[in-house]
């Protein structure tokens, strides 16, 4: 069942609405506890939650402020926690006249935090759940492999076996440094500084060792990792006592792929140790289910997030702002995260990005899996390599034989994890209980179960799909062609099987897929956050490259169709010459760049517009769409990229289209079902036989797509934080 929390914002935002604000100075935001700073203007006693939504608690404690109005003296304010006293638990701000702690010791469920100052009162409902999970995601997923004992830390040991079934491990702090050879290094002895420690002056003006601390635990049966610059030698950071080095700003970084990424809690993290942002004072966190490789679920990566995300404040404080930051399998989770769950990030830089697992990615694997087995196995040697091109739309004829393999993720046999034992792996003959490696059963939560098959549905559809429409337009493909490709092109079945008939979506499934973010919808949280994506080009790949600029634009058009406009995404474009998403990129270090000033110019809006009309005043003036030129010394090249490959931009990184776009699909490429219309003979540029007609006709029986059209159960997303119980 669906749940909607609807109207979240993220602490500092509520803040900010509910106490009157004359002004707020960066300098004065920076500062520790800046939000109950505001309470200047506050007229009553406001309890905040700061580390999680009071519905969302977890792990039995919570970070709290309590804004208390000027005149009222503080030595009278009062907190209990289910009618025990906690006051003890509180410390007190007089310059900004409020109190902030960390309220421990929840009962599971619901516990009643009550502050009273004099006759003021207010009070906070808090449901906590626990720190292995599940929140809103829905039941844990089995069977499920621990991994802690493959985890590698920063010394090359392990983190050992796990303490209980739910993978748990106990949290520890280990030491790292960045040497002067510029390597990062185990500390040998927390107590003794290496002879080649270097030095960092962080984006505020710290200059400190580089020193990094990095904090290892499990929530919600993933191993996550928080880092930040900090000297052993002092005192640790709290949320009170922020560590010299940070600069009050946190990064959360995702890791890419999918295949594979179901039953296992997973050996990595986004990475936690980039030492360009550690060097500038970061935060960074992460965790092993946000890494798609691992875990090939968006909500449950959510999820994950808003877990780590709660201990980190809880911990550390609140930050000034978190960017997410992630490519291919971690833009989806920066895109979905900030629409679907708004609050957790403000702002994402992407790269190599799509805009979700289920509509662009799996329906062009789907067709791709489709067009090769046609090609190579119904009718081979009927179309030749270029027509074969044509027809799929991709830039390189390689890529119809790379995405197809890359539609073992719609395959529930092809691919597990190599920890998953053999005898639990799915096979339709020998295991059939077994466990389905597949997208759509890792997000059985979301879909539903088919009632005959015990098997996830599936938002998987291409009936009246006119493959080649565009080819045969073109004169690329003749009508025999295009008639013979699209009769015996068919469909996969539930196992991935090759079938006569084409497929057709689960209407519960297209549904929620829908409803509920699994498609990108663009105007819930992402209109008001931040975008920069970065693309290093691979549509050339010589193999063929799943990470086409298409899927960057299907992004845009989203953001369009929801918004009126884009204004909030900025593309960056450049070649691959420094081997995809890395900060060694002097063109990614600039998005970082602009990514911090931006933010940082809204945090300090203090205006009653829009969040999306906020983002848009404040991006900076120099931040704009760009490309790179391919010279040995690139030039900067400053255009609004645009789908029809326009200006200089567009003639050295051009888009190409997908199968389902040569179809005639919109660009939002976010359409499970079309609807259908009658054959429309002045849709063809060529001329059909009357027999050409007739079977034509006979192909599509119910009618073809007609594009113009949202598709069938096509509706807005449902609302933002939704739960699955």
């Amino acid at each position: 069942m669906m749940r909607p929390v609807t109207g979240y914002r993220s602490p500092r935002s509520v803040l900010a609405a509910v106490l009157a604000v004359v002004a707020v100075t960066a300098s004065t935001v920076l500062a520790p506890y800046t939000a109950p700073a505001a309470a200047a203007g506050s007229d009553r006693l406001r309890l905040v939650a700061l580390s999680a939504r009071p519905e969302l608690v977890t792990a039995d404690d919570v970070l709290v402020t309590a804004a208390v109005p000027r005149g009222q003296p503080l030595d009278v304010v009062r907190f209990t926690l289910n009618g025990a006293d906690i006051t003890g638990s509180f410390r007190a701000d007089a310059n900004a006249h409020a109190f902030t702690g960390l309220v421990d010791r929840l009962r599971p469920g619901r516990n009643h935090l009550v502050a009273t100052a004099g006759p003021q009162r207010d009070q906070l409902v808090l449901t906590n759940h626990p720190a292995t999970g599940p929140v809103i995601s829905g039941p844990h997923e089995t069977p499920y492999v621990c991994t802690t004992d493959r985890f590698r830390l920063v010394d090359g040991g392990t983190l050992g076996d796990p303490l209980d079934a739910d993978c748990s491990v106990a949290t520890r702090v280990d030491y790292a440094y960045r040497s002067t050879g510029g390597k990062t290094l185990p500390l040998p002895d927390p107590a003794a500084r290496p002879d080649d420690l270097a030095w960092t002056t962080t984006l505020t003006g710290q200059t400190v060792p580089f020193l990094i601390r990095i904090e290892t635990g499990t929530v919600n049966r993933s191993i996550y990792q928080i880092s930040m610059l900090h000297d052993p030698a002092t005192e640790e950071p709290a949320f009170h006592r922020r560590s010299p080095g940070w600069n009050d700003r946190l990064i959360y970084t995702f890791g890419g792929g999918c295949r594979r990424g179901w039953y296992t809690q997973g050996t990595n993290t986004g990475g936690v140790l980039d030492p360009k942002m550690l060097g500038r004072g970061y935060a960074v966190a992460s965790a092993s289910l946000n890494v798609f490789g691992n875990n090939c679920n968006d909500l449950l990566a959510a999820e994950t997030m808003m877990m780590v995300k709660e201990r980190f404040v809880e911990r550390y404080g609140d930050p000034l702002f978190t960017i997410g930051w992630g490519s291919s399998g971690g833009s989806y989770q920066g895109h979905q995260i900030a629409d679907n769950y708004p609050g957790l990030l403000d702002g994402i830089v992407v790269g190599q990005s799509f805009p979700d697992v289920t509509s662009a990615t799996n329906f062009t694997l789907f067709d791709s899996r489709l067009l090769e087995h046609y090609f190579t196995e119904v009718a081979p040697d009927t179309f030749s390599q270029e027509e074969q091109r044509q027809v799929a739309g991709f830039r390189r004829w390689e890529s119809i034989r790379n995405l197809s393999d890359g539609a073992k993720r719609l395959d529930p046999v092809a691919e597990f994890p190599a920890v998953l034992p053999a005898e639990l792996r799915y096979h339709p003959q020998t295991n059939p209980r077994g466990a389905r490696g597949d997208v759509y059963d890792h997000t059985v939560n979301v879909y539903g179960r088919d009632p005959a098959t015990g098997f996830a549905r599936r938002a998987l559809d291409n009936v009246g799909v006119q493959y080649g429409l565009a080819a045969l337009n073109s004169g690329a493909i003749t009508p025999q062609q295009f008639l013979d490709l699209n009769q015996g092109l068919g469909g996969l079945d539930i196992d991935a099987k090759p079938t006569a008939q084409r497929t057709a979506a689960d209407p519960i499934a297209r549904s929620a897929a829908h409803r509920t973010g699994r498609i990108l919808f663009g105007g819930a949280g992402l209109a008001g956050t931040p975008i920069i994506d970065y693309r290093s080009y691979s549509d050339d790949a010589a193999n063929g490259d799943i990470h086409m600029m298409t899927h960057g634009y299907a992004t845009r058009a989203r953001l369009e169709a929801a918004n009126g406009d884009a204004d909030n995404q900025v593309f960056l474009v450049e070649d691959n010459r420094f081997g995809g998403f890395s900060l060694t990129s002097p063109t990614l270090r600039y998005a970082l760049t602009s990514m911090e000033e931006w933010l940082t110019a809204i945090v300090g809006d203090d205006s009653r517009l829009s969040a999306h009309q906020k983002v848009v005043r404040n991006k900076p003036g120099d931040l704009t769409d760009a490309c790179w030129s391919r010279d040995a010394e690139p030039r900067k090249i400053v255009q609004r990229l645009t789908a029809d490959n326009a200006g200089e931009c567009g003639q050295l990184f051009p888009a190409y289209p997908t199968p389902r776009l040569v179809a005639g699909a919109p660009l939002t490429d976010d359409v499970v079902t079309c609807h259908r219309k009658a054959v429309d003979w002045s849709d063809y540029r060529v001329t059909f036989s009357p027999a050409e007609r007739r079977r034509l006709l006979e192909v599509f029986p119910s009618g073809v797509c007609d594009w113009t059209k949202p598709g069938v159960g096509q509706r807005p997303l449902r609302d933002t934080w939704l739960a699955f119980n």
